[in-house]
C-alpha cells in the first residue's frame, strides 16, 4: 500500500506539470542570474537567400517527352550546391524533392521528408534516382529545400510533364 501511494503521488505531480499552460512562456532565474525561459520552443533561422543565378532542373527529361517505367531521372543544380540534409544549414546549398503530381511547394514551407509514392526526398545529395511511375500523363516537379526541409519555393522548381508508355 505505501509503494501504491508513493505510486500515486509520482504520477499526481507529473500529470500537473505536463498540464502547465504552454501559450505564454514563464521565466526563472537562472544558477548565473540571468533570466530564462522554461518554455523551449525553438525559434526557426530565417530562410538563406537565393543566388540571382540558381537554378535546378532535370538533366535527362523535357517536357512532353515519352518515357518507360521505372524512369531514370538525373537532378541538376547550378548556382547552387546540392548538399546532404544532414550537413546542416549552409548558405547557397540544399536539396533535391521530387513530387509527382504534386503541385510545388510554396517558399519557406516544410516539404515532407520522409518518401511516399508520390514523393521523394534526396536528402543525402542524390543527383539520380529511379522511380516506378504507372502508365499515363505524370507531372513532375523538383523542389530544391534547405536542410531543415523549408522549401526555396517557385525560384528554384522545376516541372516537366511525361507520358509513360508501357
Amino acid at each position: 500500500m505505501k509503494y501504491f501511494f508513493t505510486t500515486l503521488v509520482i504520477a499526481a505531480v507529473l500529470i500537473s506539470c505536463n498540464n502547465e499552460d504552454k501559450t505564454t512562456p514563464s521565466t526563472e532565474t537562472s544558477h548565473e542570474g540571468h533570466s530564462a525561459s522554461t518554455n523551449t520552443a525553438v525559434q526557426m533561422p530565417a530562410m538563406a537567400e537565393v543566388p540571382a543565378n540558381a537554378k535546378i532542373f532535370f538533366v535527362n527529361l523535357k517536357d512532353g517527352q515519352s518515357v518507360t517505367s521505372p524512369l531514370k531521372i538525373e537532378m541538376g543544380a547550378e548556382g547552387i550546391k546540392v548538399d546532404s540534409a544532414k550537413a546542416g544549414l549552409k548558405l547557397a546549398s540544399g536539396h533535391h524533392h521530387l513530387l509527382v503530381d504534386i503541385d510545388s511547394i510554396p517558399a519557406n514551407t516544410m516539404v515532407p521528408a520522409t518518401d511516399s509514392v508520390h514523393h521523394y526526398h534526396f536528402g543525402n545529395a542524390q543527383t539520380s534516382a529511379t522511380v516506378k511511375l504507372t502508365p499515363g500523363k505524370h507531372t513532375l516537379v523538383l523542389q530544391f529545400a534547405d536542410a531543415l526541409h523549408r522549401s526555396y519555393g517557385s525560384r528554384l522548381t522545376s516541372k516537366v510533364t511525361v507520358d509513360v508508355k508501357q
